[in-house]
């Protein structure tokens, strides 16, 4: 009895010790995070540094101290962990770009992007792939075919958190649409591509296993974004019927939040891509559901889905800064520098040449189709483009866990020296492609006044906080419809004013965006809105003054 007593005891003290070494590791993490915020605000007019690349330093730097003080042992407070990064991390911040994306701009380029994100990536994950078994074949790193091709769909992953830092869409609104929409559709596509590569039967690739990859990500895609428009549809549809915002605006808050997170567990329950749902569900959240709320709601739910987007990029970048120094895959690749060296050389030149195989070639075939030169990607945003997508981060990281380690940890030399050789190439493509970014976007492009001007027609009011970059300006017809600065309105040369209908083959030809568009707009006012509210169609709390002033006001339009 004496014995287990004292078993007891023993077993409480460690597991106490355990916890407060948990706290420790914590707190000090909060800290950092803190640090980063700070920094990252004293440093917010550098041309060059941002809160990303701030992070990556602080991170660094953190992992020289702690492994210094650690007799070497361990660089970083916090095991990496994909379920971490992909259940808690990721979609906050993939959600607000739905949510707070200018949806006009987006989907003016909609085909492009698809381009970019689907056709470009399979482009890159092919010169990748093909690149790793003829540089890696020779090298004796004891991989299959199954590991060349998920080197190929980890390193054709960009990481679109990234791009949220470097690009502003305001500034460089198209710039922003392309590689932010390319980012959202090349990180599914990545992870569909890895996926395939683990669940397929590689010895023997055939035409047929290339069409079912192509059936599975149409599959995929479009399920995806079925499942994000139905949820955010539902949420809408629930706060507009159940008056949440008469008893309590918490409500309607919670109910916003929660069923933005649903959405990316339930692709994940049905194994589709929670990355395209949650997005897709931004955006439709952000149109119907938003405008459903309390006045007092929307400020709320706007900055609350700002504040976690921003923090969970911070602790990312902060964490793979920390991890860099993990010296239990260096240790492995010590005794071979020059093939870490050489490997991670190859996986950089190769990424660089696997954007550039698709970035210039897609631009030129989507200025084929596009009839208006203010439309059309010229030489200097498209090697904007392809610089901006260049970054790598978590998400690359997370895939290259998977593929290489087995919770973590590897005994492997030649999964240790990838690795070691992705964590290198994360860091160099953000702190050197990082910093280059800024000073590129401004010595290639125009002055953002010249630029917005030019490739966008949102209106920005000073009542920014109401309408969050959500692009809800309601062009008339003939804005819509014009073309070079003409409206196909009326006849040029001052003659007589005669109207061209959307509706003609002519119109749909010329102009085949505005013509979606303006079909769109008709069925929205006339059957969504009415069903799932929004702008025009908000209900209000009653006996709120403010609530109803700003139904009235809303509502006048609409008479």
């Amino acid at each position: 009895m004496g014995f287990e007593s004292g078993t007891m005891v023993e077993t409480r003290g460690i597991l106490s010790s355990s916890d407060h070494t948990s706290v420790v590791s914590i707190s000090l993490f909060v800290t950092l995070l803190c640090g980063c915020i700070v920094i990252g605000h004293l440093l917010e007019e550098s041309r060059w540094m941002n809160e990303s690349i701030t992070a990556l330093i602080i991170g660094v730097c953190t992992g020289v101290f702690i492994l210094l003080i650690s007799g070497g042992k361990s660089s970083h407070l916090l095991v990496f962990s994909e379920d971490l990064f992909f259940f808690y991390l990721l979609p906050p911040i993939i959600f607000n770009a739905g949510f707070q994306v200018k949806k006009k701009q987006f989907f003016r380029n909609f085909m492009t992007i698809m381009m970019f994100g689907a056709l470009g990536t399979l482009v890159s994950f092919i010169v990748i792939s093909l690149g790793a078994i003829v540089f890696f074949q020779k090298m004796d790193l004891g991989l299959g075919i199954g590991d060349y091709l998920a080197i190929g769909a980890i390193f054709a992953a960009t990481d679109s958190v990234c791009t949220l830092q470097v690009l502003n869409q305001d500034e460089t609104p198209l710039l922003y649409s392309l590689v932010f929409g390319e980012g959202v559709v090349n990180d599914a596509t990545s992870v569909v591509l890895f996926n395939a590569v683990q669940n397929f039967d590689l010895s023997n690739i055939n035409a047929s296993v290339a069409l079912e990859l192509i059936g599975n990500f149409t599959y995929l895609f479009t399920t995806s974004t079925v499942l994000g428009v139905i949820t955010g549809l539902l949420s809408a549809f629930v706060i507009k019927k159940l008056y949440l915002g008469s008893h309590s605006t918490d409500r309607e808050v919670a109910i916003m939040m929660l069923m933005a997170y649903l959405s990316y567990m339930l692709a994940e329950l049905f194994y589709l891509s929670g990355i395209l749902t949650v997005f897709f569900c931004g955006i439709v959240m952000s149109h119907y559901t938003w405008h459903n709320v309390t006045e007092n709601s929307r400020v709320t739910t706007k900055h609350t889905f700002a504040t976690l987007s921003f923090v969970a990029e911070i602790f990312i970048f902060l964490y793979v800064g920390m991890d860099a120094l993990d010296i239990e895959k260096w240790r492995f690749v010590s005794n071979s520098p020059k093939t870490s060296i050489y490997v991670s050389a190859t996986l950089l030149g190769l990424t660089l040449i696997g954007r550039a195989a698709f970035v210039f070639p897609l631009s030129f075939l989507s200025n084929l189709v596009k009839k208006s030169p203010n439309e059309k990607i010229d030489f200097k945003q498209q090697v904007t483009i392809w610089w901006a997508g260049l970054m790598r981060g978590a998400v690359s990281m997370a895939l290259a866990y998977n593929q290489f380690t087995r919770a973590g940890h590897t005994q492997l030399q030649g999964n240790a020296i990838l690795i070691t050789s992705t964590i290198t190439v994360v860091l160099f493509s953000n702190v050197v492609f990082g910093l280059m970014t800024k000073p590129l976007v401004r010595l290639l492009m125009p002055s953002s006044n010249h630029l917005s001007r030019m490739i966008s027609s949102e209106q920005l009011t000073p009542k920014s906080f109401l309408v969050p970059l959500l692009g809800e300006y309601q062009d008339s017809e003939a804005e819509l419809f014009a073309e070079n600065g003409q409206s196909c309105f009326g006849a040029r040369e001052g003659g007589p004013r005669t109207l061209l209908h959307p509706n003609s083959l002519k119109m749909l030809l010329r102009t085949p965006h505005r013509t979606v568009h303006y079909y769109w707009r008709k069925f929205d006012d006339a059957f969504m809105r009415p069903v799932f509210g929004g702008r025009g169609f908000v209900p209000y709390a009653p006996g709120s003054p403010t609530e109803q002033s700003a139904h009235l006001s809303q509502a006048e339009p609409q008479q």
